[in-house]
């Protein structure tokens, strides 16, 4: 694009080049570390992104490291390496680690769990304390 009244004013446009983008892209490269490379503003690469051949170098590339990455995960599950194979298993095939947090009272029956304290042992002065202390603890909206 041209800018200014006079021929050849203006901003001269960055060339970037759409192989060198796709191998970025393929690292999986994110748009500050693109335009670091390029030395352009991440706005630029945003911009470019709306061109069709940058768009397509740009996902043509990130599919491409996907899938060497891929690749190179089946070859380790492949060779026998278990972390990935649980990876692959857990991401593939939906299996997941499933640990059973159970707690039980005697013999195996549930817990009994009294929620009102037992208040007929306080005297009368801890009593009358007790009530003070919740008046003071209750929330505003619900003080009369």
């Amino acid at each position: 694009m041209p800018g200014g009244a006079r021929p050849g004013a203006g901003r001269k446009p960055v060339r970037i080049n759409l192989r060198e983008l796709e191998k970025l892209c393929a690292l999986q490269c994110t748009d500050e570390e693109i335009a670091s490379f390029f030395r352009v503003s991440v706005r630029t690469i945003e911009r470019r992104r709306c061109k069709p051949a940058f768009a397509e170098a740009m996902d043509r590339g990130k599919a491409q490291g996907r899938l060497s990455l891929r690749r190179y995960l089946w070859g380790l599950a492949k060779k026998g390496n278990s972390a990935a194979n649980i990876f692959l298993a857990k991401n593939l095939l939906g299996y997941r680690d499933v640990v059973g947090n159970e707690h039980s009272g005697p013999g195996g029956r549930s817990i009994n769990i009294d929620a009102r304290p037992d208040l007929s042992q306080l005297s009368d002065e801890e009593f009358e304390l007790l009530q003070t202390l919740r008046e003071k603890a209750l929330p505003r909206s619900e003080k009369q």
